[in-house]
């Protein structure tokens, strides 16, 4: 009896696993694929669900069970990448900003550039001043709830709805002053359109920021833009690269080095220490994919870079995909009939009871939601943990700005700039991805009650995510190894199967993912 379970799981994980894919409005897309898939098939299955064509700009992340986020290679296989078990869960998020996204050939691409830049605004990561603030939201409301109706906008509607990480009553007074008068009569095309083009011109856009320290122990956070290399400490940015600058990137252990080329010959050396060698590794290979996107002309140019100066010592990675500039000539080839989008309703903060009425639409394109099951044993999608997401000391480099086009903050150098009223420090993952089982009910059952839940429980509810051993400890009757399989509890010749499986896994030290 027990061989016979044992055999059956083992061929089922050598067949195929499932894997739950969470999109940009936060529904979730579920497949089976087969073991040997590679990355490629994943994303092409997702673009086909979105109907989706200009998808260069686009990625799959995950987040192995250090909570260290990852970008699926395409070329590789699914199963080798993945530090944890299936079933798999992982998000569809932009990973190149356009540079220019009005230039986007198709509204269903910009809808989702706009999603994902909203969801920057929200995290923190897109970090401005606070007039910018207030023009950002308001174009969200419009987009999303249509013209200002006293009938359905009561006073103070505004306050129901969290599009930034913290923001005072004078914003939010601001936010409904603008959404009132200012867009009347804007489609949420438009909306989102003006949108785009604001948020554009900011300093932090495109901004996906690695939580590092510079030489003299100071945080920082490190970011590859479409517009070159930034450095963002305090409320300015201290460093900033183009990308025909940058000549070479470097690390080795934790350490993380920039080489680059300047005006009148002046070449720099840029150096900052990740928190593990498993972040800088990352961040390197997020500087390689980005420059190669960015710089070149086209993708024969592509070689494999090493992370070291001797070629048989260190880390060896070669982008796989298309340039910008060929993706843009492609996307000027496109010729169809523009795709129905079915804009999800605006979803406001989970600290606050909805005022919005009516169901969220499912999707982006009307297709037929998949049954979803998440499992705790997946990651969040946070930086990094609470200790590498402190507020950063402000940088003593002058405190006057001048507002700018993007095109004089793009010639400036390496100037310094004010980003914003406040210290630039995105917050750890406030809307998780994914959440466990009994997270998610909390939350909808708050919902529908009209109970509102803090941001404090919010967090609680998405600390961390155990590993294997954590797991075991906590105990066959406990609510974590409960969801483990996605169910309230294990049926007996479940847990036995588990434990065995476990134990002969880890004994031959099989382990799907070891190598991503």
């Amino acid at each position: 009896m027990l061989s016979r379970l044992m055999s059956g799981s083992i061929r089922n994980l050598e067949r195929e696993y499932s894997c739950t894919v969470r999109l940009l409005d936060d529904t979730e897309y579920t497949c089976t694929i087969q073991r040997d898939a590679k990355g490629q098939y994943l994303f092409d299955l997702i673009c086909h669900h979105l109907n989706l064509l200009e998808k260069d700009y686009f990625g799959i992340r995950y987040v192995d069970p250090d909570k260290q986020r990852h970008w699926l290679e395409f070329t590789k296989s699914i199963s080798k990448q993945m530090k944890s078990q299936p079933p798999f869960t992982m998000c569809l998020r932009v990973k190149f900003y356009p540079p220019d996204p009005a230039a986007l050939k198709e509204e269903i691409t910009r809808y989702l550039v706009f999603l994902q830049i909203k969801r920057d605004l929200y995290h923190g990561r897109l970090l401005c001043k606070t007039s910018d603030a207030a023009m950002l939201a308001a174009y969200i409301l419009q987009a999303e709830i249509g013209d200002y109706d006293p009938g359905k906008h009561p006073e103070g509607y505004s306050s129901k709805f969290q599009f930034f990480p913290k923001h005072s009553e004078k914003l939010e007074r601001r936010i409904a002053e603008i959404h009132k008068t200012e867009l009347v009569g804007q489609t949420p095309e438009t909306s989102e359109l003006n949108f785009l083009q604001k948020a554009q011109m900011l300093e932090t856009y495109g901004v996906d920021p690695h939580p590092c320290k510079d030489v003299s122990g100071n945080p920082a956070f490190l970011a590859f833009t479409p517009f070159g290399f930034v450095v963002l400490q305090g409320n300015k940015r201290v460093h900033f690269l183009k990308w025909n600058e940058v000549t070479k990137l470097k690390f080795e252990g934790k350490t993380f080095h920039i080489y680059a080329n300047q005006k009148e010959d002046k070449k720099i050396i840029l150096t900052y220490f990740a928190p593990t060698p498993e972040a800088c590794k990352h961040l390197w290979k997020c500087g390689v994919e980005n420059q190669a996107f960015y710089k070149l002309e086209k993708s024969s140019q592509v070689r494999t870079v090493s992370s070291s100066n001797l070629f048989f010592k260190g880390s060896r990675f070669r982008y796989s995909g298309r340039v910008a500039k060929e993706v843009m000539e492609q996307s000027a080839k496109i010729k169809r009939e523009p795709p129905e989008i079915h804009r999800a309703g605006l979803v406001p903060s989970r600290s606050c009871p909805s005022i919005t009425h009516g169901p969220r639409l499912s999707s982006v394109p009307r297709t037929r939601r998949r049954a979803v099951h998440i499992s705790i044993m997946e990651g969040l999608e946070s930086l990094r943990d609470s200790a590498h997401s402190t507020p950063v000391r402000s940088v003593s480099h002058g405190d006057s700005f001048m507002p700018r086009s993007r095109s004089q903050a793009t010639d400036g150098g390496e100037g310094t700039a004010v980003i914003s009223d406040e210290a630039y420090s995105p917050s750890d993952s406030v809307l998780p991805t994914p959440v466990a089982e009994h997270s998610l009910e909390l939350a909808i059952s708050r919902q529908i009650n009209g109970a509102p839940c803090s941001i404090e429980e919010e967090k609680e509810s998405e600390a961390g995510t155990p590993s294997v051993g954590d797991v075991g400890e906590l105990g066959a009757d406990s609510r974590g190894a409960g969801s483990i399989s996605g169910t309230s509890a294990l049926t007996e010749a479940e847990q036995v199967n588990k434990f065995v499986l476990s134990v002969l896994f880890w004994g031959r030290k099989v382990d799907f993912g070891q190598t991503g």
